[in-house]
């Protein structure tokens, strides 16, 4: 093809509009650097960039990961840390990246086009031309501090991972899949002990071998002017070309001109400790080599086949090993797309004295499935719905098909033409339509059967997990001996410098070069809202789509709102209110949740079991799922969503009704999910991340709140009450689900949301009176219940707790604070609010520097939870939480006394990051219109709410944001005004609860059990075991007596 525009240097390879999808793709590639360019051009607010770099490296030295971090730490014409994302942040942008194992993808995410070309000559310059200075590497990568502690931004995060149970299996497996000439044995992100030996030449020479233009891709998705893009682009290239290898010069490819994975000569299993006081259950990853990632046809093929294998509860795997023999919580699989695929299967929570019994017992299953007859009904709707899949996925996603573009620029030929036969059809899905049966088995055997594979036995280990922190521990107090009083100084005066060189201040001049840039650019999605029966009563609406819906059916009851959105799907939603479920029945909802859709159902007096009933959803849906209603910002309440093509709308319905009630609620089935669902509360309290947001939860929210019941420090035991019951009698557990389902199922607790090109609906009211016809119409609808008044009283007026829970599953640590703040969106504070927590969050901003570019965490963030009321700080993945978490409150007070200023620039940055959360609320259709069924309905604010709160956050005071520090920011970091959240290592336990001690709070120090509630279902102690019989004691004990549990019992 000719090139693309006479004034840039690129020419067009490519371009082609997919058949299923509303939008185009073109795929350049510059002339002189050999750069590659691929634009999808789709409509919306959003422009994302993914700009990736094939990758290789034979070592575990961590050089990818740590120099996709420092990058970002200056450039040849920007050498200031953080110049990129203040100047990004101003143009309504944000920066990331990620490191895989076979590419690094930097991102930007700005709303609006002209943003986005704003920034992007800067961000590239930052990715080929980079500083990488020796300070930027000791502060980013790893140094050792002046109190002989290792820190380090990458340390800190790999610190937090490498011992895990996923990282210790995933690695074993790697080191027997692939020899050591093969990229795909190593740890990219980097192993402690090496990243502590990594020097900066190191992270420099894998940049200039690999960060080249002929080796990097653009992808960029969204509303893109071509022309400006080009010419930006040659414009940049003119400024690199002195500073780069030459265009011209050799250059091996990354793992396309390398030597390739050898198939496996053999089978291996192998059994991988990992560290965990708990020792009942384990994990099970068993990985195989597939066809070529090139080989279109056989790829899909593969993705099919593990569909059917282990797709859902009717599939041959998970049906037997979860739902029958109930060996395992869940069967999972995935592929790598690599030059030769990978797939694996992961088996959870399997009894660790079985994983060896188990593991044989899934090839047991794959033989007998090979040798008999397959389902090939079920198999061609498996095909049907992958197909059908791709089609929602390439609406609903905000980046469709950014990753098979990074995935064809890695490894297929760079001239595009897999590119278009890979996405602008799916013809070969009609192809696997017409395989014989025989094929399919015979595949079975090829990839999975026959073929050689490395199994891995996850194994927890509490002797591991001591000797994990007596080492570590050790190797510290060695390390500080070493160095001594006066090598420690001089380390410590060395990080100061380090860090003086990296926190140089950018000149003012530099940022206001750039003016941040007009809103015209950016192109919201507009949705239209119809309304039919009680929701007429939150207005009548005057357009074509309400008339529509009123010629339908004008006496309908039920509470229906329509969004209209350009749309080949329908997306039917229930908003069920909880409020009439007794208490002491909330935790049940895990179960019948969880049973909702795989549970057998009654049908013309025939009994339908529930693989039948999940095969027939499945060949009607594109999705389907039970949950809680956090993305409409009340979780209090339940959702339930089936999502069919339009012209299946009514089967929607249908389903709904059917799955409500004419559910079967079957003692096998039920059994069934409770042993599942308790296998997998073991690996749930590994993270934590996460168990720092469920012990939050069992603090904050009185019993009455449905998350409170279904959490997983509830789940814990009340979950072991309901399997003694399920024991000893049934009929208890089956009153109880009846009641629950009765208590819900009323026509005033329910709301129903529809998400559709309204005009292609058949009946859009009609086909709900087969629904109605199930509730008492009579009865007005209730208000929905609201998160503020299911909280706690230490929710409603923190400042009294402060808990530090040691973990013997994580190396790092992590920290939340709560306070009271803002309990309405329309409360007068709230924009100011806004504000200072987007400036004090701004990556590159002053919470940044501070702790993350410190190396004290890998993260911190603030937020504001107005369904609760609640201002919140975390710190995430530190090597001390208490020194992240005073450096933070540090930097709030000397904002609050005046010490510090605010900068003008940094805060039209703030208000560009607010104006970017905005677009990102509607980057879709989909997410348009569930953000106005939220606003219209859920919040109750009126249709220019958006505008007026932008217009009056460009009007905030600098005193007012002051203000708002000081009154509702600080006091998130205050004893007295606080209450506080920390899990650690064990050998951080001491120096944590001294540190905050030394702030004012009065930290207890609890095991994870001290926090669980069983709901009145009285365990008994044979169904206890061992570790929370002793853990409960030690909660008595660490602090000497009962009396000091009163103030968590009396929030109970």
């Amino acid at each position: 093809m000719q090139s693309a525009d006479s004034r840039s240097s690129f020419r067009t390879l490519q371009r082609f509009t997919p058949d299923y999808a509303p939008c185009t793709i073109t795929k350049y590639e510059s002339e002189r650097t050999g750069m590659s360019v691929v634009v999808v051009d789709r409509e919306g607010p959003k422009v994302n960039g993914f700009f990736t770099l094939a990758t290789e490296i034979h070592d575990d030295s961590g050089a990818p990961h740590t120099l996709e971090h420092l990058c970002f730490m200056g450039s040849k014409s920007y050498r200031y840390k953080g110049v990129l994302d203040k100047l990004a942040t101003r143009a309504y942008s944000n920066t990331n990246a990620w490191t895989a194992t076979d590419h690094t993808a930097y991102t930007l995410d700005t709303a609006g086009w002209d943003g986005f070309a704003q920034i992007l000559p800067i961000y590239l310059e930052h990715v080929i031309l980079p500083t990488l200075t020796d300070a930027g590497c000791y502060t980013e990568v790893h140094h050792v501090d002046g109190s002989g502690h290792d820190a380090g931004v990458v340390y800190s995060e790999m610190q937090g991972v490498q011992n895990s149970q996923a990282e210790l299996m995933e690695l074993r497996a790697k080191r027997l899949m692939y020899p050591e000439s093969v990229g795909f044995r190593y740890e990219t992100g980097g192993m402690m002990e090496q990243l502590r030996v990594l020097t900066a030449d190191r992270i420099r020479k894998f940049h200039r071998d690999m960060y080249q233009p002929k080796n990097l891709c653009l992808v960029i998705v969204g509303d893109v002017d071509h022309t400006d893009l080009l010419q930006t682009l040659s414009k940049f290239e003119t400024t690199i070309l002195d500073d780069i290898p030459r265009p011209d010069a050799p250059f091996r490819r990354p793992w396309v001109g390398s030597d390739p994975a050898p198939p496996l000569t053999k089978s291996t299993l192998e059994f991988v400790e990992f560290p965990e006081e708990d020792e009942s259950s384990g994990e099970i990853t068993i990985s195989f080599f597939g066809p070529s990632c090139n080989d279109l046809l056989y790829a899909t093929a593969l993705n099919t086949l593990l569909v059917y294998l282990a797709g859902s509860s009717a599939s041959v795997l998970e049906n037997t090993l979860v739902e029958k023999d109930q060996v395992t919580s869940a069967v999972y699989y995935s592929v790598e797309i690599r030059p030769t695929i990978l797939i694996q299967f992961a088996l959870s929570s399997v009894a660790t004295e079985r994983l060896q019994e188990v593991e044989g017992r899934f090839f047991e299953v794959l033989k007998r499935t090979a040798a008999n007859q397959l389902d090939m009904t079920y198999l061609r709707d498996c095909i049907a719905r992958e197909r059908r899949l791709i089609k929602d996925s390439a609406e609903s996603s905000s980046t469709p098909f950014s990753e098979p573009i990074i995935y064809d620029f890695l490894f297929a030929e760079r001239d595009g033409s897999m590119l278009k036969k890979d996405l602008e059809n799916l013809n070969e899905f009609d192809e696997l339509l017409l395989w014989p049966e025989n094929k399919w088995r015979q595949l079975i055997k090829l990839w999975l059967l026959d073929a050689h594979h490395v199994t891995i036995l996850g194994k927890p280990s509490a002797t591991l997990s001591k000797k994990l922190k007596s080492e570590e521990k050790a190797r510290i107090e060695h390390q500080k001996r070493t160095l001594g009083r006066e090598g420690l100084e001089a380390l410590g005066k060395r990080l100061a410098q380090a860090k003086a060189e990296n926190d140089k201040d950018i000149p003012q001049a530099l940022l206001e070069k750039f003016d941040v840039p007009s809103i015209k650019s950016i192109h919201f999605i507009g949705t239209t809202t119809a309304r039919s029966g009680a929701a007429k009563k939150l207005g009548r609406l005057q357009n074509k789509l309400q008339k529509l819906v009123d010629s339908d059916d004008t006496e309908a009851p039920l509470f229906i709102h329509f969004e209209h959105v350009q749309s080949n799907f329908a997306h039917v939603n229930l908003i069920i209110s909880t409020e009439a479920v007794p208490i002491e029945l909330r935790p049940l909802l895990s179960v019948y949740l969880e049973n909702m859709f795989t549970s057998p159902i009654e049908r013309d007096g025939n009994r339908i079991e529930f693989e039948q009933v999940i095969m027939e959803l499945e060949k009607d849906t594109v999705g389907y799922d039970t949950g809680l209603g956090n993305a409409l910002g009340n979780p209090e309440v339940l959702t339930m969503r089936i999502s069919v093509e339009v012209e299946k709308y009514a089967s929607a319905i249908r389903w709904l009704e059917e799955i409500i009630w004419s559910g079967i609620f079957d003692l096998e089935r039920i059994a069934s999910t409770t042993v599942r669902l308790l296998a997998d509360i073991p690996e749930a309290k590994r993270s934590g991340s996460n168990m720092l947001s469920a012990v939050e939860v069992m603090i904050h929210s009185a019993p009455a709140s449905v998350v409170r019941a279904r959490s997983t420090l509830v789940n814990a035991l009340y979950l072991k009450g309901v399997r003694h019951l399920l024991k000893e009698n049934p009929n208890i557990i089956i009153r109880q689900l009846q009641q629950l389902r009765d208590a819900l199922f009323e026509f005033q607790n329910i709301r129903a949301v529809v998400v559709a090109n309204v005009e292609k609906l058949s009946k859009p009211v009609s086909s709900w009176k087969s629904f109605t016809a199930h509730l008492d119409t009579s009865r007005p609808l209730n208000p929905m219940e609201k998160r503020l008044s299911r909280l706690s009283e230490a929710g409603r007026n923190p400042g009294q707790l402060s808990y530090v829970i040691p973990m013997p599953t994580i190396d790092s640590s992590f920290a939340l604070s709560v306070a009271s703040g803002p309990s309405s969106l329309q409360d007068a504070r709230m924009p100011a609010l806004m504000v200072a927590l987007s400036y004090l969050d701004a990556v590159e901003g002053p919470m940044w520097v501070a702790v993350r570019g410190t190396g004290l965490a890998y993260g911190t963030s603030f937020s504001r939870h107005t369904e609760s009321g609640q201002v919140s700080y975390s710190v995430y993945r530190s090597p001390n939480a208490f020194k992240a978490f005073r450096t933070g409150r540090s930097v709030v007070e000397d904002f609050v006394s005046g010490k510090t200023e605010l900068d003008k620039l940094a805060l039209e940055g703030a208000i560009s990051s607010i104006v970017l959360g905005f677009a990102d609320g509607q980057a879709t259709m989909a997410a348009a219109a569930q953000m106005s069924f939220v606003r219209q309905v859920m919040r109750e604010l009126p249709d220019d709410w958006n505008e007026r709160m932008l217009e009056k956050v460009r009007g905030v005071k600098v005193e007012e944001i002051r203000a708002a520090m000081e009154d509702m920011v600080l006091p998130v970091l205050t004893a007295g005004t606080a209450n506080l959240i920390v899990t650690c290592a064990p050998v951080m336990e001491e120096e944590v609860v001294k540190g905050f001690q030394g702030l004012g709070f009065k930290p207890e120090v609890r095991p994870l059990t001290y926090f669980q509630d069983d709901y009145g279902t009285k365990v008994p102690l044979d169904e206890k075991s061992e570790e929370e019989e002793d853990d409960m004691l030690d909660g008595v004990d660490i602090r000497g007596g009962e009396d000091d549990d009163s103030s968590y019992e009396s929030d109970s």
